[in-house]
């Protein structure tokens, strides 16, 4: 179960596709996950990473070696 607040303005927008369209708040908050939820992932995992090799605190592959080990460095 998930309980959040969203602004007034998202949610009157939210109940009025809701009774727009018959569906529930629920499919649609459910909807506007699944489809950015890889999104989001990324952006703050690339931030955490970037964050790590600031602080020197990663390991690093120079991308020489990547592409030789993969055979694309043709």
């Amino acid at each position: 179960m998930l309980v959040l607040q969203l602004p007034a303005d998202i949610e009157a927008r939210l109940i009025e596709l809701s009774r727009r369209t018959g569906r529930s708040k629920c499919f649609y908050v459910r909807q506007a996950i699944l489809a950015h939820l890889d999104d989001v992932e990324d952006i703050y995992l690339a931030e955490r990473r970037l964050e790590e090799l600031r602080r020197d605190e990663g390991d690093t592959v120079p991308l020489a070696e990547l592409t030789a080990r993969y055979g694309l460095d043709n």
